[in-house]
């Protein structure tokens, strides 16, 4: 299973906690941990809250751009 380490490093560069991210996006501590280290993959609806949460897009999440702009419709 993939590791998301980009959310790792945002969550690391706003000095926030596992536990912090995971009650701003309604979810446990310890399956942010799985998320993070890639031990389950992240559902559609937790890549949409953390894209809103830290103002990214999702292909930053996902490592298909380097660009953390999220898109403008």
């Amino acid at each position: 299973m993939e590791k998301y380490e980009r959310i790792r490093a945002l969550r690391e560069d706003a000095d926030l906690t596992q536990e912090k991210v995971g009650a701003a996006i309604n979810i446990p501590q310890r399956t942010y941990a799985y998320y993070e280290s890639g031990q389950r993959m992240i559902p559609p609806y937790v890549l949409c809250a953390l894209t809103d949460f830290y103002g990214v897009s999702l292909d930053y999440i996902l490592g298909r751009t380097n660009n953390k702009a999220p898109y403008r419709t």
